[in-house]
Formats: structure tokens, C-alpha cells, sequence
């Protein structure tokens, strides 16, 4: 008779559950502030925090990467400084809307000062007239029941103020 001893042997080594692998790295931070991830020790004078770092498991809801302890390196004389922020985005119209509040003028259609011309395609759709002089543009919008809307832009582009509507004089 035949044993199946080496079928359940190799059944069982083929079902093993794979190995956890982790590993350990150092975040070494300068006097300078640059930065060096490594898993080898970090330099005299560094800051080190050492993070362990654990593969990810499938089903698993162990987090990838854990908080890490600080601790200072000996002959380090550093101080935490905060951020600084270098510049910022400014659009031509000199930020006078945020963009929350374009978003919201363009959904309501609405025309605000602040606003570009495309913003203000955005809003109303293609104007019925434009209107250029001496660097200025205007444009109008015709409307059912003889009422228009004129928006007025300044040589950047940029509305000068709310729309203004008008009505056709009816005839007498």
C-alpha cells in the first residue's frame, strides 16, 4: 500500500503563509536641513528618527509605516523651523477672487470684479457683441424681452466691476 505522507508534505509546504519582511531605515536630518534615508547609521551631528517599515500583507490592517521616535545624535544643535512659504500662485487680475468664489459667481452666472474674460465665458456663454477700444474690451449680451448686459474689461483682461444690465427703451 502507498502512503500519501509526501503529497500531504508538499501540500502543506506549498500552503505556508509568505514570511513578514520588514525592515528598518534611519531619516538622518543636517544642521543644513537636507535630508538622508538609510539603513545604514546616520553621520555625527545628525538627527536621527528610525522608522520601521513593514511590506504590505493583503487583508492585512497593520499600518505601512508607524510613527517614529526622535532622538538626537551627540554634538547636533539644531532647532525646528517652520516652513516658508516662497511664493504664490497670482493670476492676472491680482487675486482680487479667491477660487471658491469664482467657482461659485460662474455657477450662479454671475459677473463680479476679479473675473477674466473666460471666466465670464464661462459663466454667461459666448457674448453677442464685442467691443474693443483703445485697449479696453467690452462685451453684450442680448437677452429675451430688449435687456442687455455689458461687461467692461480693463487692458488685462480683467472685469471692472459687475455686469450692467439695461433695458430698450419701449417705444412711445
Amino acid at each position: 500500500m502507498q502512503s500519501n505522507a509526501p503529497y500531504f508534505l508538499l501540500l502543506a509546504l506549498l500552503n505556508l503563509p509568505p514570511p513578514v519582511l520588514a525592515a528598518t531605515v534611519n531619516r538622518c536630518e543636517a544642521g543644513d536641513g537636507r535630508i538622508t534615508f538609510t539603513t545604514l547609521s546616520c553621520e555625527a551631528g545628525e538627527r536621527v528618527s528610525i522608522h520601521h517599515i513593514r511590506t504590505f500583507q493583503p487583508g492585512s490592517i497593520m499600518t505601512l509605516m508607524p510613527e517614529s521616535e526622535m532622538r538626537d545624535t551627540p554634538g547636533m544643535k539644531s532647532t525646528r523651523r517652520e516652513p516658508v512659504v516662497v511664493g504664490q500662485q497670482e493670476d492676472k487680475c491680482g487675486n482680487l477672487l479667491n477660487a471658491r468664489q469664482r467657482r461659485e459667481a460662474i455657477i450662479n452666472q454671475r459677473v463680479v470684479a476679479g473675473m477674466s474674460r473666460q471666466d465670464v465665458e464661462s459663466a454667461l456663454g459666448k457674448p453677442d457683441r464685442i467691443s474693443i477700444r483703445n485697449s479696453a474690451t467690452s462685451y453684450r449680451y442680448d437677452t429675451q424681452r430688449g435687456r442687455s448686459a455689458h461687461i467692461e474689461f480693463d487692458e488685462r483682461g480683467c472685469t471692472k466691476g459687475k455686469a450692467k444690465s439695461q433695458t430698450a427703451k419701449s417705444p412711445l
